[in-house]
Formats: C-alpha cells, sequence, structure tokens
C-alpha cells in the first residue's frame, strides 16, 4: 500500500494540482522501504501525471484555437521554437513551479510523443534518485 500511495501522490503532483511527494519519498526512505520500488513508483507516477498534462495541452489546443485565444498562426511559431528547444526545457520537467505547464506546452505544440517520454523520465528519475541519496546519506 505504501508503494500505490507513493504512486498517486507523484501522479498528482505531476499534474497542475499543487501538491508534493518528495516528503513522502523521504519519509518512505527513512523508514526502511525498499528504495529500488520506492524509486520506481514514484518515478512512473509522475511520468504518467506528465503525460496527463501533455494530452489535456494536446486536446486542449483545439479548444483555445477554438475559442480564439490561440491563433494558428502563432501555435506554429511558437512549434518551430519548442521543436528546435524544447528538449532543453523539457528536462525541466522536474522543477517546481515550471516542470508542469512544460509538459502542458509539449503537448499543445503536438511534441514527439516518444522524445517526451524519455527526456521527462530522465529528468523526473534523476531528480528522484537525487533526493534518495542526499535522504541515505544527509537526512538523519
Amino acid at each position: 500500500m505504501i508503494y500505490i500511495t507513493l504512486f498517486f501522490s507523484a501522479f498528482i503532483s505531476a499534474t497542475l494540482f499543487p501538491l508534493g511527494s518528495e516528503a513522502l519519498l523521504v519519509y518512505n526512505i527513512k523508514e526502511g522501504y525498499n528504495l529500488v520500488y520506492l524509486l520506481a513508483f514514484v518515478t512512473v507516477g509522475n511520468v504518467l501525471g506528465s503525460l496527463l498534462n501533455y494530452f489535456i495541452g494536446l486536446k486542449g489546443e483545439e479548444y483555445l484555437e477554438k475559442k480564439s485565444y490561440l491563433k494558428k498562426e502563432k501555435i506554429e511559431k511558437y512549434k518551430a521554437f519548442f521543436d528546435k528547444y524544447g528538449a532543453y526545457s523539457l528536462l525541466l520537467s522536474w522543477a517546481p513551479i515550471i516542470g508542469d505547464p512544460l509538459t502542458l506546452i509539449a503537448g499543445i505544440f503536438k511534441y514527439d510523443l516518444k522524445k517526451f517520454l524519455f527526456l521527462v523520465f530522465i529528468a523526473k528519475f534523476f531528480r528522484y534518485l537525487f533526493l534518495a541519496v542526499a535522504t541515505l546519506y544527509f537526512v538523519t
């Protein structure tokens, strides 16, 4: 049950809802739960939450265009920029405040899904790995 709770905490925290999964991960590490399982569940949950943002952006673009909040020409202009530099920005998908909107924007611009998943997985995994190592060595 611990791993499922951590999974859902990470999933929700990757969406646009304000919730964090880091404290629960640190607590579970200090309680002695299996580190490999913890990292797997928290990373997969967080990546799937980002994937939800991606799909909301993907479908939300049609709505925003229909309501005239976005113009097709502007979308194409920004999409070209994101295709060129988006990979670098998605490596910041782990970051508080800016990370979740970046994954939404990737969906709006229809960024390549395979590249998206790879970059977001790398970013999220290494954030949690860093936190786990810091917890093991520095948190008493």
